[in-house]
C-alpha cells in the first residue's frame, strides 16, 4: 500500500512538471511574437489620413497633428490648409473687454482660472512692453461668434491685445496696436504673427484697411484708404512680406461721401459701400490694375443695406420694401452685370442689417437694429431667431466676417 502511494505521488509530480514545462514553452513562444500596440494607428494610405483630418474641427486638429510625423506633414501642407479653409464656416470675429483688469505682472501669462485664462499677449510678442502706457481698461480679448444648429456659440482664442481689428481675410487679421501705433498681421488660431509698419496717418482719422489674397501674385495685399490733409482720398498698398508701403492713385473726388463700412473682398477686388442714403453705386479697387472705379447698384441703396461676399461673388442685400429683402449677385465684374438671386419676406416691424453669409450652410445672417438678436435665413427662405450674448454687440469695436484657419502669410 505504501509503495502504491509513493508511485502515485511520483506520477503526479511528473505530470505537474510536464504541465509547467509546456506552460513555460508556450509563454516563451508568445513573447517571441511581435507585440501590437493597441494605441497604434493603422497604416492607412495618405489620402485616407488627409480625408480624416480635413473633416476635423480646428480645436481637434491642433492636437491631432502631433499624433505622428505623417499627420504633422499632412496638416501643415499648403494643399491641406487650403482644403480645410474651404470647409470652414463663416462667423464673426470681434474684441470684447477683458472681464477683469489684469495686474501688470499677469499680462501675457496664463491664469489659473479657465474663465480668465490668458495664454497669449500680442503686445508682449511684437515689442518691448511699455508699462507706463499700459491701461487695463483698454485690454481686450479676441473672440469668435459662430452659429451652429441655430444657436450662437462664443469661442475663445485666449489671445489679448490693446487695439482694434482693422481687416480679416482667410483666417488672418490685421490688428492696430494702440500702445505702439503699429500694425500686426496675426492668425489668432496658430498665434503666428508678423509686425508691419503702420500706414500714413490720416489727420482727420478717416481711413479704411482692406486685406485680400491676390491669386495672380500668390501674396496677401493690405490696402489703406485714407483722407489726406486737404480731405482728398489717397491710397497705399503693401504686399505682405515686403515690409513697405507704395502709393497708388486714390479714388477720384466725389466717389466717396463718407467711409464707414469695412470693405468686402470678392471677385479679385475690394469693394466699399459709401455711407449715404439712396446710394447709387459702390467703389471698387481691382488688384489686377490697382485702379478705383464706380459700379452702379441694381437699385438704390438704403442706410441699412450692405454688400457681402456670397460664394465668391459680390452680393448686394437691399430692403426693397417694408416686408422684403432682395439679394443681388454681381455676375461679372467687368460687365458690371447684376442678377437678382432671391427675395426674402421679413417682419415689416423689424429693422435689420445684413451681417454675413454662411458659405457652408448657405445662410444669410441679419442683425436686428434695436436689439442683439440675429436672424438666419436659409435657402428654404425660413427665418429663425438666434439669441446672442450681449458682449458681441455692446462693444464699440468693429466686427468682421471671419473664418478660422491654419493659414499664414507664407502659405
Amino acid at each position: 500500500m505504501g509503495e502504491t502511494n509513493s508511485l502515485l505521488r511520483l506520477v503526479e509530480e511528473k505530470l505537474r512538471l510536464k504541465r509547467e514545462l509546456e506552460e513555460n514553452q508556450k509563454k516563451q513562444e508568445e513573447e517571441k511574437k511581435p507585440q501590437v500596440d493597441p494605441t497604434a494607428l493603422p497604416n492607412l494610405p495618405e489620402e485616407c489620413n488627409f480625408n480624416i483630418n480635413v473633416r476635423l474641427p480646428l480645436e481637434t486638429l491642433m492636437s491631432s497633428r502631433f499624433v505622428c510625423k505623417e499627420w504633422y506633414g499632412i496638416v501643415n501642407s499648403p494643399l491641406f490648409i487650403d482644403a480645410h479653409l474651404q470647409r470652414s464656416e463663416t462667423g464673426l470675429i470681434y474684441l470684447a473687454p477683458a472681464r477683469r483688469a489684469l495686474p501688470l505682472s499677469d499680462v501675457g501669462k496664463a491664469s489659473s482660472s479657465s474663465a480668465n485664462k490668458v495664454d497669449f499677449s500680442v503686445e508682449s510678442k511684437v515689442s518691448e512692453f511699455h508699462w507706463h502706457l499700459f491701461n487695463p481698461l483698454m485690454l481686450s480679448r479676441i473672440k469668435f461668434l459662430e452659429i451652429k444648429d441655430d444657436k450662437s456659440i462664443i469661442r475663445e482664442y485666449n489671445v489679448t491685445c490693446m487695439g482694434q481689428i482693422r481687416a480679416s481675410c482667410n483666417g488672418l487679421i490685421i490688428l492696430e496696436i494702440s500702445m505702439t501705433g503699429g500694425l500686426v498681421f496675426l492668425n489668432p488660431v496658430t498665434r503666428k504673427l508678423n509686425k508691419i509698419p503702420c500706414g500714413t496717418r490720416s489727420p482727420h482719422h478717416i481711413e479704411s484697411y482692406g486685406l485680400a489674397f491676390c491669386h495672380e501674385s500668390s501674396r496677401y495685399k493690405l490696402v489703406h484708404l485714407f483722407q489726406d490733409t486737404f480731405k482728398y482720398f489717397d491710397c497705399e498698398v503693401m504686399d505682405i512680406g515686403s515690409g513697405s508701403w507704395r502709393g497708388v492713385n486714390g479714388p477720384p473726388n466725389g466717389f466717396f461721401g463718407r467711409i464707414k463700412h469695412n470693405p468686402v473682398f470678392a471677385m479679385g477686388a475690394l469693394h466699399w459701400m459709401p455711407d449715404v442714403e439712396n446710394n447709387e453705386h459702390i467703389v471698387s479697387m481691382a488688384f489686377n490694375d490697382e485702379k478705383f472705379r464706380k459700379i452702379p447698384l441694381p437699385s438704390l441703396g438704403g442706410i441699412h443695406d450692405r454688400i457681402l461676399e456670397i460664394c465668391g461673388f459680390l452680393g448686394f442685400v437691399t430692403r426693397q420694401c417694408a416686408d422684403q429683402f432682395d439679394v443681388w449677385i454681381l455676375r461679372s465684374f467687368d460687365a458690371q452685370d447684376w442678377e437678382k438671386q432671391l427675395s426674402i419676406t421679413v417682419d415689416c416691424s423689424r429693422e435689420m442689417v445684413p451681417l454675413f453669409y454662411m458659405r457652408v450652410e448657405v445662410k444669410l445672417v441679419f442683425k436686428c437694429v434695436d436689439s442683439n438678436d440675429l436672424y438666419v435665413y436659409d435657402h428654404h427662405l425660413e427665418v429663425r431667431k438666434i439669441e446672442v450674448n450681449e458682449e458681441c454687440f455692446s462693444s464699440t469695436f468693429s466686427r468682421f466676417p471671419h473664418v478660422n484657419s491654419l493659414m499664414s502669410w507664407g502659405t
